[in-house]
């Protein structure tokens, strides 16, 4: 283990250890973080950029969608609870599974601005990132890339709290869905 760690350190990559004694589950969930809503969220400034991969992961509390970008720094970003997720470009509705869905605007494109050539190219856009066994998430899907931005749907399964980070090294987009209220 800590000759892997120190391969992903030496390569830029951080590492984080966390032990979780026997019998932690229910103490685990309580110190589930606080605070979190599930009203609009901005952050960020706008930057120089592209959207490259799309992933999802699963937490003891809280479900995570990753938007990884290629650029000096994360950019800009809006999230908040839709009605409807809508394509990029044609206006037309993303069909989302879940009770309520996350639309997240990523102000960099998925496409190279000078060339219009694709960058990101999801193999199913209606199925960027496997999310069976989340607690939270139910779908994500590619509602496209049109005029310097890029929007993704979450389907997920209640309007809960969320939050969004900005991080860097390499930049990405964080969203963190909580499993409860």
């Amino acid at each position: 283990m800590k000759g892997i760690a120190r391969a992903l350190v030496a390569l830029g990559v951080g590492v984080a250890a966390v032990v979780v004694p026997a019998g932690a589950g229910a103490r685990a969930a309580d110190a589930c973080p606080r605070g979190w809503g599930s009203m609009p969220e901005t952050a960020g400034t706008p930057a120089v950029g592209t959207v490259r991969d799309v992933r999802a992961g699963r937490h003891a509390c809280f479900d995570r969608v990753v938007v990884d970008l290629l650029g000096d720094r994360p950019g800009q970003v809006d999230v908040r609870y839709v009605a409807t997720v809508r394509r990029d470009g044609s206006g037309q509705r993303v069909p989302l599974r879940g009770g309520a869905f996350l639309q997240v605007v990523v102000r960099s494109p998925s496409y190279d601005s000078d060339t219009g050539r694709l960058l990101y190219r999801p193999a199913d856009p209606n199925e960027l990132a496997p999310v069976r066994g989340s607690t939270t998430l139910r779908q994500l899907a590619y509602a496209g890339s049109f005029e310097g931005q890029t929007t993704l749907g979450v389907g997920v399964r209640a309007r809960l709290p969320f939050r969004v980070l900005l991080l860097t090294g390499p930049p990405r987009v964080v969203v963190d869905v909580a499993h409860r209220w």
